[in-house]
């Protein structure tokens, strides 16, 4: 009976959680959407500027901010069951910077500018090899979690360091500029780039409905298994799909750091590690937080934008290390 009744209250907490994760991303979504040099209420009639601002700049960009936070989010609480470390996230971890390394890669060999589906593509290969090889440390040689920590940041800072030397050296003024979008940035989103939504959104959705079999997973490999679950097809498909997010996630804003530590980390430690529940409200959080620094970004200097990344790493920067001294 205490069972059933804790069961209901937890059930009842998870409710109340989604209800304001909703009513907040509705109001932050209405405040991207209106707030500017010029103020735009999406309800009321608009003049031919107004609508230009409001449907080619303003809604893309917001699109964008919200695809990538609700991808970081949900990565990071699968990231953090797969690799059975806390503080694991992809931005930390490197996996961010090995998309950002691939895809420089593929624009300073192209001749072109790389399409939307050619950047993802480069981008998600470099996540994916990243990936594949924290996840083979984490298994196969027994890494622990500090030491994976500082591989991840390793790995973050040596591919930070190549893209770095490579725009140093280039005299191409629109590969100096790309620089700031790295940084992380979704100004400028136009619809044709956010095509890549049609992979995203489905990607997203499927993770959502992975909440049971990564509870399961969380009681370790072999009782996984006994309960039936196929955990190495689960793993690979798990790595396959974090890998595209994180890529398609870099290829439209760059890298966003602690999006995917702080939303599932907090929500875990709010409600519990019920992740049939905490993966689509990561999502849901994540989508609507990325929005509110992006407009943090827009309006909190007046005459500048600050890069989306800059934002995110001032607000989360000292939750990571509030959860660092908390863990140890």
């Amino acid at each position: 009976m205490q069972f059933h009744h804790l069961l209901l209250t937890q059930r009842a907490r998870w409710k109340m959680g989604y209800l304001c994760a909703f009513i907040a991303l509705i109001l932050i979504c209405v405040y991207a959407l209106a707030v500017g040099a010029i103020w735009i209420w999406p309800w009321t009639p608009h003049n031919a500027l107004q609508s230009e601002l409001l449907w080619q700049l303003r809604l893309p960009r917001l699109c964008a901010a919200l695809a990538i936070g609700a991808a970081l989010s949900a990565s990071g609480a699968v990231l953090q069951v797969l690799l059975g470390n806390p503080l694991a996230e992809p931005g930390i971890l490197g996996i961010s910077g090995g998309a950002s390394l691939a895809l420089v890669g593929v624009i300073f060999l192209l001749p072109f500018a790389p399409s939307p589906w050619i950047s993802m593509a480069a981008a998600m290969f470099g996540a994916l090899v990243f990936t594949l090889i924290l996840v083979m440390l984490a298994r196969h040689r027994k890494v622990s979690m500090s030491r994976l920590l500082l591989i991840g940041v390793a790995l973050g800072i040596l591919s930070s360091a190549v893209v770095t030397w490579a725009f140093y050296f280039s005299s191409d003024l629109n590969l100096r500029q790309l620089m700031y979008w790295l940084m992380g940035s979704v100004s400028g989103t136009t619809w044709p780039q956010l095509s890549v939504l049609f992979l995203m959104i489905p990607a997203i959705v499927w993770l959502c409905f992975q909440g049971k079999s990564l509870d399961l997973l969380m009681l370790g490999e072999n009782h996984a298994k006994q309960l039936g679950l196929d955990v190495t097809r689960l793993r690979w498909r798990l790595i396959a799909i974090v890998a595209l997010l994180v890529g398609a996630s870099v290829a439209l804003g760059g890298i966003i750091g602690f999006v995917g530590l702080v939303v599932p980390h907090l929500l875990r430690m709010a409600f519990n590690s019920n992740n049939r529940f905490l993966v689509p409200l990561s999502a849901l959080v994540g989508g609507g937080l990325l929005a509110f620094a992006d407009t943090l970004s827009r309006v909190i200097l007046p005459s500048a934008e600050l890069p989306l990344g800059v934002v995110t790493t001032t607000l989360g920067a000292p939750v990571f290390i509030w959860l660092l001294l908390r863990h140890e």
